[in-house]
């Protein structure tokens, strides 16, 4: 079996890995039309699953 002629950097074995790893962030439609990630606060109306939980001084 073939031998690498020379050690491979971290920074390169983690860059191609990274590569592999890099998916699009999941967005959800909110009630109001808004796209927000899951699970978190929707910054526009400052909703968390259908309660107010921020107050926004518009």
């Amino acid at each position: 079996m073939g031998q690498p002629k020379r050690k491979q950097s971290k920074q390169r074995s983690r860059k191609r890995r990274g590569a592999n790893r890099f998916k699009a962030p999941l967005l959800i439609k909110e009630p109001d039309g808004t796209f927000t990630r899951p699970h978190r606060v929707n910054p526009e109306t400052g909703e968390y699953r259908g309660r107010q939980v921020l107050d926004l001084e518009v």
